[in-house]
């Protein structure tokens, strides 16, 4: 099959940053990821090099197949075709994991043309089924990544113990293999400092609170995702079943919070939201950690009625387009701190500005 790499970088929206799920004003996307090993090559950390290019034939393989199998476009790459630059890329887009780049000459992705649906091939697991849907909508995730793990096993074996059920590299995802998450903007929580109990709440009915970019990944811009934390002992539906009760829940606190930060201060509220909206239309320079921060307290004006005039869904598209590898890869030039910087602010403007 051949590769061509510029449809990938010319896409600019991902499905998951143009559509609206429930909860959306606080849901901001839901993912259903399922991990699965091939039965007779070793679990990726214990392969050696042909054994890791067997798993990318077979992953090209299984492009072609879901090609013919599916009504959606299929595309095939090897991250060691790729720079180092155009991975991060897909990694601040959320098609990939930062782990996945750390071992890119003998990795791939297979990706759905769409971006709703990537393969990473030769992560932790062999196959890791990712599929990412707008707002809370875990249930639709889950039947669209069943349906494509369904396509694969017609050509694929899988390692599959009878008890245990599917085997993985990781214990804690033995079983259904299956990790769901959701990706929240909690502003109201961290304004009224009552997360830190609610994600010890969490913590005790088995789901897990992470960053940004999941895993020993840092919260930015007041976004955490929330997963299930083991896979074993429940089937899909039930964890499904559990982690949308979960969420639901912490759903409800935020709306409660943010209805005492508005209540309690309304003005100073409206001050920070309107300031955050000035520096974004009128800064010359500005970093990716002061941009997400600013566009966190705009998107919490814009839900709140604050701010008028621009939709929601623009948090969502800038707070990837932001992004050090995106900005470097539109631009079409090496850039330093302080040019990433400059093209960041001018981002900001011209995309906010236009939309009013």
């Amino acid at each position: 099959m051949a590769q061509d790499k510029r449809p990938l970088f010319t896409r600019r929206l991902s499905s998951w940053m143009k559509g609206a799920g429930a909860s959306s004003d606080i849901v901001l996307s839901s993912r259903v990821r399922l991990a699965r090993n091939l039965d007779s090559i070793p679990f990726p950390p214990k392969m050696g090099r042909e054994d890791a290019l067997k798993v990318l034939d077979l992953a090209e393989r299984a492009t072609d197949h879901l090609v013919r199998s599916t009504d959606e476009a299929w595309d095939f790459y090897r991250l060691g075709d790729m720079d180092d630059l155009d991975r991060w890329v897909l990694v601040e887009k959320h098609l990939i994991s930062p782990q996945l780049v750390k071992s890119s000459a003998l990795s791939g992705l297979i990706l759905r043309q769409d971006e709703a649906v990537s393969i990473m091939v030769n992560e932790e697991d062999h196959l890791r089924i990712q599929c990412l849907f707008p707002g809370l909508n875990v249930e639709d995730a889950w039947q669209l990544g069943d349906a494509v793990d369904d396509v694969l096993s017609e050509i694929v074996r899988y390692g599959f113990d009878d008890k245990l059920g599917y085997l993985t590299t990781c214990p804690t995802n033995v079983g259904t293999g299956m990790r769901v998450s959701v990706m929240l903007h909690l502003p109201g929580l961290v304004m009224t400092e009552r997360l830190e109990s609610v994600i010890s709440g969490l913590s005790k009915v088995g789901s897990v609170v992470r960053g940004l970019y999941g895993e020993g990944s840092e919260a930015q811009g007041n976004l955490f995702q929330i997963s299930n934390r083991l896979t074993l002992g429940s089937d899909e539906d039930e964890i499904i079943a559990n982690l949308s009760a979960v969420v639901n829940e912490v759903v409800q606190r935020e709306r409660s919070a943010r209805e005492i930060v508005y209540d309690r201060d309304r003005k100073r509220l409206e001050d920070r939201v309107c300031r955050a909206y000035g520096l974004l239309t009128n800064a010359r320079l500005m970093t990716s950690e002061e941009a997400i921060r600013l566009l966190s307290l705009l998107r919490l004006g814009i839900d709140l009625q604050v701010i008028s005039g621009l939709s929601a869904g623009v948090f969502q598209e800038l707070m990837i387009r932001m992004r050090p590898s995106l900005i470097q890869r539109n631009s079409g030039d090496v850039l330093d701190a302080d040019e990433r910087d400059e093209k960041r602010a001018a981002l900001m403007r011209n995309a906010l500005l236009k939309r009013r």
